[in-house]
């Protein structure tokens, strides 16, 4: 059955001075709300900018671990290539213990790189830096002794690391997912250590991304893994009517684009490029719950989706990110789950 689950980054209107812990208090108001209208996922993103608020996403799953209920809690994605993996798997298995087994990653290298000078890492180990961190990873959510070496942090001998997550009572382990751009490499490598793969649309048509499933799972079906979930991680926003959810988002993802794209040499954004993300074959996930569920119908069927996860704030007010969270757990889901199982 299609899982359904909601990101944010926590992204900051406003240059107050409270406008970044005013946003990081929107963000818990936003994950219970999430829980009390049955999505089954939130992702927290971890970003190192003045535009977004959650640099420790891990602190703010903690509070939202006491004050849900049902929902699962974790990141999107966890910046894995300036972060410590051991200390990854400590906060997470907290996380899981105040969330009564609710808590899992999706890791990945992030859309942006101020986190590497911060925390003292070089651009030019960016690839090493994740290929070990990964392979980490995968030994301590094992949950056994781990003795592993890399040339970018000191090794471990027979290493014990606490606690312990829930799943691993029961012979399983914590859910991680890779979060994947579209690269053949990624996919193979997550299939690799037998993680799930979230596919991260944020251009270009979904169905593009078929390919890459499939080769997810022909990569695990060769590692001899069992399982495997396919994800799709694709922004967007939910009110009324088509209309009305095209002229919420519209000023705020084209001024979110070009704030990003003054920074990396793209030329401007139009309401020409908002229209086509926005269209049928589009990344943007915007409409009415008819126009957004039959969508979501589409991806499903085309990549064979175990879950859908919205990027539902994009610059957009608190009020408007309350109200697409509404709709996508009260009327987008049911109408996705009803056509799936027609």
């Amino acid at each position: 059955m299609l899982q359904f689950g909601l990101h944010t980054f926590g992204d900051v209107l406003g240059a107050e001075p409270d406008a970044h812990p005013r946003t990081i208090r929107e963000v818990v108001a936003e994950g219970v709300l999430a829980d009390r209208v049955g999505v089954d996922f939130l992702g927290l993103g971890e970003h190192h900018r003045a535009d977004f608020a959650l640099t420790a996403p891990e602190v703010v799953l903690g509070a939202l671990a006491t004050a849900t209920e049902r929902i699962r809690l974790g990141t999107a994605v966890t910046v894995l290539s300036s972060a410590d993996p051991v200390r990854v798997f400590e906060q997470f298995a907290t996380i899981d213990g105040l969330s009564n087994g609710r808590a899992e990653l999706i890791v990945g290298r992030g859309s942006f790189v101020e986190s590497f000078p911060l925390f003292g890492f070089r651009l030019e180990d960016y690839e090493t830096l994740f290929e070990e961190r990964l392979e980490l990873l995968a030994a301590l959510v094992a949950e056994q002794p781990v003795t592993w070496s890399g040339t970018l942090r000191a090794s471990l001998a027979d290493q014990q690391v606490w606690p312990r997550s829930q799943a691993s009572a029961a012979g399983g382990r914590m859910p991680v997912w890779v979060g994947v751009g579209g690269t053949p490499q990624s996919v193979v490598r997550t299939a690799r250590y037998g993680f799930d793969l979230m596919l991260a649309v944020i251009g270009g048509s979904p169905k593009a991304f078929a390919p890459f499933a499939s080769l997810y799972r022909d990569a695990m079906t060769r590692f001899a893994h069992d399982g495997g979930r396919v994800g799709l991680h694709s922004p967007g926003l939910v009110a009324e009517t088509d209309a009305e959810a095209r002229e919420l988002l519209r000023p705020h993802w084209i001024a979110q684009r070009n704030r990003i794209g003054a920074e990396r040499g793209w030329g401007p954004a139009s309401v020409r490029e908002f229209d086509d993300a926005a269209s049928d074959d589009g990344a943007l996930f915007v409409g009415s719950p008819e126009t957004v569920a039959a969508k979501i119908v589409r991806a499903a069927s085309d990549l064979g989706l175990d879950r859908f996860d919205l990027k539902y704030a994009s610059g957009t007010p608190h009020d408007a990110n309350l109200r697409t969270i509404e709709l996508f757990g009260t009327e987008v889901m049911p109408r996705v789950r009803a056509a799936l199982d027609a």
